[in-house]
């Protein structure tokens, strides 16, 4: 004789929520709660924007300092393409193109050569007769990447993620060739986020 088992009647009443999880503060740390963002991800995210915006060939004004670049503002011109060129060879490596100089913008219109520098260029930077050299708090507004050539601002040395120009060597052969005049530090800072 068999005997059959008892069986359960499935509940179809209600469905079983989801456990919520659980987090220790150690697991934590100092990072915000799960459905918080992370303080500096707003700011990674306007960086990104606004890459894409240069990218795709709209203007984009960065601060000065901090993780991206100083600047030094000399006079462009005939007395200031031959430093150019003399930064390309110190910045040449084995597999470079010839034009391996850091990023340099060209003003036509005012008569500027802007040389992107490491961070922290303006703080150890002395006054020079032949370039100014700035940093935080002032911006710059970028040409986008793809102008290489007039009208208005262009990348007369484009932008490489490897490389800025060396301070250095710069402010020797601006001591060399002497373009000039450079232009004021309050006249300037006015006017580079506008240049583009």
């Amino acid at each position: 004789m068999t005997t059959a088992l008892p069986q359960r009647k499935p509940q179809v009443d209600t469905p079983r929520p989801a456990p919520m999880p659980t987090f220790r503060d150690e697991w934590l740390g100092s990072a915000a709660p799960p459905h918080e963002p992370a303080a500096d991800m707003g700011t990674l995210a306007d960086r990104i924007r606004h890459l894409m915006d240069l990218a795709a060939g709209q203007q984009l004004t960065l601060p000065l300092g901090g993780r991206y670049f100083d600047l030094v503002v000399t006079a462009s011109g005939p007395i200031a393409y031959p430093v150019v060129r003399l930064m390309d060879d110190i910045q040449k490596g084995p597999d470079d193109p010839p034009d391996a100089c850091g990023p340099v913008i060209e003003d036509p219109q005012r008569g500027w050569l802007i040389w992107l520098v490491p961070p922290g260029t303006s703080d150890e930077w002395a006054p020079h007769q032949f370039a100014t050299c700035l940093g935080s708090p002032h911006r710059l507004a970028l040409p986008p990447m793809d102008q290489t050539e007039p009208p208005g601002p262009y990348w007369l040395r484009r932008m490489r993620s490897d490389r800025l120009v060396p301070p250095g060597p710069l402010r020797q052969y601006l001591d060399q060739f002497r373009p000039g005049p450079a232009p004021h530090e309050a006249v300037l800072g006015s006017m580079l986020s506008t240049i583009s």
